[in-house]
């Protein structure tokens, strides 16, 4: 192989590589949307006596349920907002400590009420509201 060929060879490996990583982070026309929406006149019961939502019995501990994360705080509050980030449409994870939601993907930071922190998309993740009643703890818009 010549110094050509080398040199083209490293250029089309670089290139595929970059391209590989740009259509991992690609953005919609809308800022970085997520292509799912945040769920609508959601409207739904969760049972926390039920094992699959137990872990909501715990300060700190978090869900997913039908497109959105239910949290509850460390002060034993319930919160819920959308679970797709907004920015690369990965589901965000509560970190109670930080009380924020969190998008491992690439860093993006939202309050406990779904506001973004301005890192990487200034939209924010679509609030719920809350309401227990005995162990049933119901999600709605």
């Amino acid at each position: 192989m010549d110094r050509k060929e080398f040199l083209t060879a490293i250029g089309m490996g670089a290139a595929s590589v970059a391209v590989f990583n740009c259509i991992g982070c690609s953005k919609s026309s809308t800022e970085g949307g997520p292509s799912t929406p945040a769920p609508t006149n959601a409207d739904f019961t969760l049972d926390l006596s039920s094992s699959a939502n137990l872990v909501l019995n715990t300060n700190g501990g978090y869900i997913y349920a039908n497109g959105i994360i239910v949290a509850r705080t460390t002060s034993g509050n319930y919160i819920a907002v959308s679970q797709t980030c907004r920015h690369e449409n990965t589901n965000v994870i509560y970190r109670s400590t930080q009380n924020q939601f969190y998008c491992q993907r690439h860093g993006a930071t939202y309050s406990d009420t779904g506001v973004s922190s301005g890192i990487e998309t200034n939209l924010p993740l679509t609030k719920y509201n809350t309401q227990l009643i005995g162990t049933k703890l119901r999600i709605y818009s």
